[in-house]
């Protein structure tokens, strides 16, 4: 004899499948979302070492979080900074992320007085150069392998190492420029200058204002400052030409993209980077 369930048992049952998946579905989410807030900046591929501005100590700061934070060691970040163990900060304190700035105080200054004396034969060129009109960037450049873009399509305004007219990551003015400033309209879209992946999206670093980072390779980062508004979250991944900020004045007293290329932490001029423009 065939035995008969109601109709109403099949469909409990039914449900009850459909609620167990939808449960499994939700932890898996949460295991994946706990995996990626903690663990994300111990992969070297995703965080690089950080190898520019400072970071400005904030209530609850560690040094050991800073330096996990930019993918620093705890004891070459402290002896950079003369900061001897226990490794005690204070709010306010300023922990300097510049790779060998300290010992290299004197070079700077000697190399400054270079750049300057080079930046008068070649001021006339360069004023020409920064008068001219908005052109649209609709070509990329192949460089080792990365595609390149323009962030924006403004003029540039200042070149890679020419001497800074304004304060820039708490140094005095007339500091070679680390990349190029480029000037537009406030809310103008700000796009990746080639495929990666964002390590790093805040305000922490002193001097950049809403900053944004993105890894490109295991050797290049580009990082793009002065935003007034961030669109991206870290450990997200970009393609070229991805909005991921609006321009703004954030921590400098014009609108500007400050735009910079680093290649194993150092600086490079981006305008050897990017494709010429018409």
């Amino acid at each position: 004899m065939i035995k008969k369930y109601p109709i109403y048992r099949c469909v409990n049952d039914r449900y009850v499948q459909i609620l167990i998946n939808v449960t499994v579905c939700i932890c898996m989410l949460s295991v994946l979302s706990a995996c990626t807030s903690s663990s994300i900046y111990l992969n070297k591929q995703f965080n690089p070492p950080v190898y520019f501005g400072q970071h400005v100590v904030q209530p609850g700061d560690t040094l050991y979080r800073i330096a996990w934070r930019y993918g620093r060691q705890l004891e070459e970040l402290a002896k950079a900074n003369n900061i001897a163990p226990p490794y005690v900060i204070v709010p306010g304190q300023k922990i300097n992320l510049e790779k060998g700035k300290l010992r290299n105080r004197k070079s700077s200054a000697t190399h400054q007085a270079a750049v300057t004396k080079s930046s008068n034969v070649t001021k006339r060129k360069e004023s020409v150069s920064e008068s001219k009109s908005v052109t649209e960037d609709k070509k990329y450049n192949n460089f080792k392998n990365i595609k390149w873009k323009w962030p924006h399509i403004g003029p540039i305004i200042a070149k890679y190492n020419s001497p800074s007219s304004e304060n820039m990551n708490g140094l005095a003015k007339g500091i070679p420029n680390k990349g190029i400033d480029i000037s537009g309209q406030v809310g103008d879209p700000i796009v990746a200058a080639a495929d990666g992946e964002v390590v790093y999206a805040g305000n922490g670093l002193l001097g950049y204002g809403n900053l944004v980072i993105i890894n490109h390779s295991e050797h290049y980062l580009s990082a793009y400052a002065h935003n007034r508004k961030i669109l991206v979250s870290e450990g997200q991944k970009i393609k070229i030409g991805q909005i991921i900020a609006e321009m703004g004045s954030s921590e400098s007293q014009k609108i500007k993209l400050h735009f910079e290329i680093r290649k194993d932490g150092q600086p490079v001029d981006p305008l050897l980077y990017l494709p010429k423009r018409n």
